[in-house]
């Protein structure tokens, strides 16, 4: 048995794993629709239900089997959904106790408003150089650093 070759073809196998892992996608986020879901531990109606995920939680999209649905949220847990219970609308949920949303990607610039821990925020520009711009639900946009919300 040639051992150097085996190694040899095991390290071209596992570099190639590496590779395609390390081209992973970029994370795809949506939220929740207009209606509260139920959560559950596998891609039925018969698994366990874990929670009811609110409207406009925004979730990062792990898997789609079929009808469903396998989803992250803000705290790392994962659960399964319906997929017909989510929208394309990006939202991001505040994950710091006082995020300052600024008038501009710049910590010296006028704070508009602060949000709470938990609040959820419409993502209106994608983020960038560490920003997003976003709007409060009473209309009210600014910027808010990356760092502060989850579901960018």
């Amino acid at each position: 048995m040639n051992f150097a070759r085996i190694a040899g073809a095991t390290t071209l196998f596992m570099g190639s794993l590496l590779g395609v892992a390390g081209s992973a996608h970029a994370l795809d986020f949506k939220a929740i629709g207009a209606a509260p879901v139920v959560l559950y531990d596998a891609p039925s109606e018969k698994g366990r239900r874990v929670a009811v995920a609110p409207r406009g939680m925004p979730v990062e999209v792990v898997l789609t089997y079929g009808e469903w649905t396998k989803v992250r949220d803000a705290s790392g847990d994962l659960s399964w959904l319906q997929s017909k219970g989510l929208v394309a609308k990006r939202n991001l949920q505040v994950s710091v106790a006082n995020a300052k949303i600024h008038a501009n990607p710049d910590d010296a610039a006028a704070v508009v408003f602060s949000a709470d821990k938990g609040v959820l925020l419409e993502l209106v520009d994608p983020v960038a150089s560490g920003w997003a711009k976003v709007r409060h639900r009473d209309g009210q946009t600014g910027y808010v650093k990356a760092t502060e919300v989850w579901g960018d």
